[in-house]
């Protein structure tokens, strides 16, 4: 499962990092983009965008499969479901201040040092589209990622009999390693995140809130970065 979607990503990201240490260049004055374009023409640009939302959801949806047992909902197991929608919605508020502040001051503190690639935001009026694709594509991010990093790779290994700690650590290193192509302080910001978000759902066995706050995070900074990013180092 991890080698059709976030361990493949994360083995692209390390050697999209040794590529952009190695190239000569200093890594603040490298630069990665957010949300790139998939084609030319807008009207293309969005199907392309469309279909790789649909196939993540694909993923999303074979984790869910095989979670499944006789008697037993694979959603309520991860706590995929609505049955707590304001206390989720509540711990989701929570982690977004917890994490979007701090991350935001780690962003501007490591481009500072020279620590981080320049993340470069795309337009926002290249179609009437084009908001709401990003928040589709921010939505996307929250259920691939939270889904398959702790409800499908968190309940694994607490099957295998692994211990909290160490699930937590496999779970944090795995989405450092997958955002290590920004730079290493991100990375080390990732496994903060990770470390936290990892830590909520051992606790409650909830997925949602962590798919609500991921989401949320992402539309601000898919949308609200564009509009930030001038201001910023």
């Amino acid at each position: 499962m991890l080698a059709l979607s976030l361990g493949q990503s994360a083995l692209y990201s390390v050697l999209s990092f040794v590529r952009s240490a190695t190239a000569g260049v200093a890594l603040s004055e490298q630069a990665t983009a957010l949300n790139p374009e998939r084609a030319d023409q807008a009207l293309w640009d969005a199907v392309y965008r469309v279909c790789d939302v649909l196939f993540d959801l694909c993923l999303v949806a074979l984790v869910v499969y095989l979670l499944w047992e006789p008697g037993r909902s694979a959603l309520r197991r991860i706590g995929l479901d609505v049955s707590r929608v304001g206390r989720d919605a509540a711990v989701a508020i929570l982690l977004l201040a917890a994490i979007g502040i701090p991350g935001l001051a780690l962003y501007a503190a490591s481009r500072l040092a020279g620590l981080t690639l320049e993340v470069q935001a795309g337009s926002l009026d290249a179609a009437w589209w084009t908001i709401p694709l990003l928040v589709l594509s921010a939505a996307r991010a929250g259920l691939l990622e939270e889904v398959i990093l702790n409800g499908y790779l968190g309940e694994r290994l607490d099957e295998l009999g692994w211990r909290a700690w160490r699930i937590l650590a496999a779970i944090a290193l795995l989405r450092g390693l997958y955002h290590l192509y920004q730079g290493p302080a991100m990375a080390v910001g990732n496994v903060a995140m990770g470390l936290v978000f990892g830590g909520v759902y051992l606790r409650w066995r909830r997925v949602m809130p962590l798919v609500i706050a991921h989401t949320l995070l992402d539309t601000f900074a898919f949308v609200g970065y564009p509009l930030a990013a001038p201001y910023l180092p």
